[in-house]
């Protein structure tokens, strides 16, 4: 049985990034929902699990942080990596340069 709030992940995400992989949707859905997001309105927990989830799946954060930049800078290199691939996805939004995510949670890291 779908939740109200699985629903209404399932469609901001679709209005989000209409071309996104039906695996990739499923993987961002499941980080959308997870407990430290819930406090969050859907569109805000959506957005920042699709950023999450580009980020370590499609971009070199994970080895830029192994080689010991620091989040901002890791984040700054890999900006134009995570527009490209939601500029493929047909994205309504993309990063742009001045965006913080400070004191919000990375869904991928916070969940490890």
């Amino acid at each position: 049985m779908t939740t109200k709030r699985q629903a209404e992940i399932t469609k901001a995400l679709r209005r989000l990034v209409p071309m996104i992989p039906f695996n990739e949707a499923e993987d961002v859905k499941k980080l959308s929902n997870q407990r430290h997001l819930r406090s969050l309105p859907v569109p805000v927990a959506v957005w920042l699990s699709l950023v999450a989830h580009i980020r370590h799946l499609h971009t070199d954060y994970d080895e830029l942080m192994d080689d010991g930049y620091d989040r901002g800078a890791a984040r700054h290199f890999v900006l134009d990596d995570i527009n490209e691939v939601l500029t493929g996805w047909q994205a309504t939004r993309l990063l742009d340069g001045s965006e913080t995510e400070a004191g919000l949670p990375d869904p991928v890291e916070d969940q490890e």
